[in-house]
């Protein structure tokens, strides 16, 4: 606080020590009320906060156990035959899949066709392939693009402009030396039976790289025995199945099966597809611990001493949470309760695996698609809680309210501090000028007395005192 003047100097009393007084008597018990009341409002909003964070981890939890696609997932464990090739196949279940054993046999892969031209057609990569130019056009099932040459176009050109075409589908161009001569070849990435590339053009300059001439008939590129376009062959149970491409949408309905090598021998892959059991107790056992976490932060929060000690919002929150805890559930099969389905409670209201009933993998070994209804059905243990919780965390649930309520508490509280330096810097102007005031008229009566004192010691016969 700024001091305005400096008192005493006229009547040499120490007035500045007064004012100071005065002004710290007033100051310091509503500053230390100020500072008191913030501490409060801060530690109930933080433990707020911890309640609340610890709501929101449980509300995480609840919205995966509330959704029936978390219970609808399904594995494929896939024994692969013993072997240094590499894995046979991959496989991608859908959640709608009927659990089984299967065993797959990869009989061929799915191949591209390959083109390479004939023999002492082309020496180098420098050769002409068309003095004028023209068009060829590539064609491999239903996929097709064209390609036009400038006049002079060479055998190098030809490849880098088939590799560099924007609409090529496909086709990879390469020239391999031989020594004497150079060979073009073209590999189509197009699968399946009767998809061999096909190249036609518009010159027939250009016949000596097309499958096809310009008048018709073979032209300079041919698809050797082996190297056409053909589908893969697999096997599941003995059943055989072909596809154009090594991806099996459906072979067994709902799954896809992706063939990677060929089986050697009649070597097979053993599958079995079941429900998604390991994923299901790691959410329930997320639930256990997101839930006790809770319980812990509402017993550490509201002991006493601490700001929520019984606190009317954190206490009704505690007993909803329980309430809901134990709901009947209706619709979920054989379950009827959380200890239904290996949950249990303990005294200190924790929850916990328990087998006091039957185990939880009991539970899901015995009735896993009522699992599924107890916690996400319509009537399920999830959206149940989602209620509970909706109302509390939600932007603008309770807990948001009280915080909001606080908040706006220490708004407040710093307008007051703002206000009181207003009225401390008010009372110490109003002091100074009253202390300013006695200063001056006790500097007079101090000048009087010394005036009167030298005029009464000039009197003849005055004496003054030793």
């Amino acid at each position: 606080m700024p001091l305005i003047t400096s008192a005493g100097i006229g009547s040499g009393l120490d007035l500045e020590s007064i004012i100071s007084a005065t002004l710290a008597a007033e100051d310091t018990p509503k500053l230390n009320a100020f500072a008191k009341k913030e501490e409060s409002l801060q530690v109930e909003l933080s433990s707020l906060g911890e309640i609340k964070s610890a709501m929101s981890k449980l509300q995480d939890t609840i919205e995966k156990l509330a959704d029936p696609d978390s219970f609808n997932k399904r594995i494929a464990n896939i024994t692969q035959p013993n072997s240094d090739d590499g894995d046979l196949i991959s496989v991608t279940p859908t959640s709608n899949i009927t659990p089984g054993n299967f065993k797959v046999e990869v009989i061929d892969l799915a191949q591209g066709s390959r083109a390479t031209s004939n023999d002492s057609l082309f020496t180098s990569t420098d050769d002409v392939v068309s003095a004028s130019g023209g068009t060829l056009s590539f064609a491999a099932g239903d996929k097709s693009f064209d390609l036009t040459l400038d006049a002079g176009a060479t055998l190098a050109d030809l490849r880098d402009a088939i590799n560099d075409s924007d609409d090529n589908f496909g086709v990879t161009a390469n020239i391999i030396n031989t020594g004497t001569e150079s060979k073009l070849v073209l590999t189509s990435s197009v699968s399946g039976t009767g998809n061999d590339l096909v190249i036609t053009n518009d010159n027939a300059e250009l016949d000596n790289v097309s499958t096809v001439a310009n008048s018709g008939g073979a032209g300079g590129i041919g698809i050797a025995t082996g190297n056409e376009a053909k589908d893969a062959v697999i096997k599941v149970d003995g059943i055989t199945i072909t596809n154009d491409t090594n991806t099996f949408k459906d072979a067994v309905q709902d799954m896809t099966i992706v063939a990677k090598r060929q089986s050697v021998g009649g070597e097979t892959a053993k599958l079995a597809v079941e429900y998604d059991k390991s994923g299901v107790t790691k959410l329930i056992d997320e639930l256990v611990t997101n839930y006790n976490n809770l319980i812990g932060q509402i017993g550490l929060q509201t002991r006493v001493g601490k700001p929520l000690n019984g606190d009317s919002t954190i206490r009704s929150f505690d007993s909803q949470l329980v309430n809901t805890l134990s709901t009947e559930l209706t619709d979920a099969g054989p379950f009827s309760s959380i200890f239904d389905i290996g949950l249990g409670i303990k005294k200190d209201g924790y929850l916990e695996k328990s087998t006091l009933v039957r185990s939880l993998s009991e539970a899901m070994d015995e009735n896993f698609d009522d699992i599924g209804k107890a916690f996400s059905g319509e009537n399920g243990l999830a959206k149940k809680f989602e209620e509970l919780l909706d109302n509390y965390v939600d932007s603008s649930g309770i807990m948001k309210q009280r915080e909001n309520s606080l908040n706006a508490q220490l708004d407040e509280l710093d307008d007051d501090v703002i206000n009181h330096e207003y009225r401390m810097e008010s009372l110490e102007s109003r002091l100074r000028k009253q202390y300013s005031g006695l200063d001056v008229l006790l500097a007079q009566m101090q000048s009087t007395q010394s005036y009167l004192s030298a005029q009464l010691s000039s009197l003849p016969g005055f004496t003054t005192s030793k």
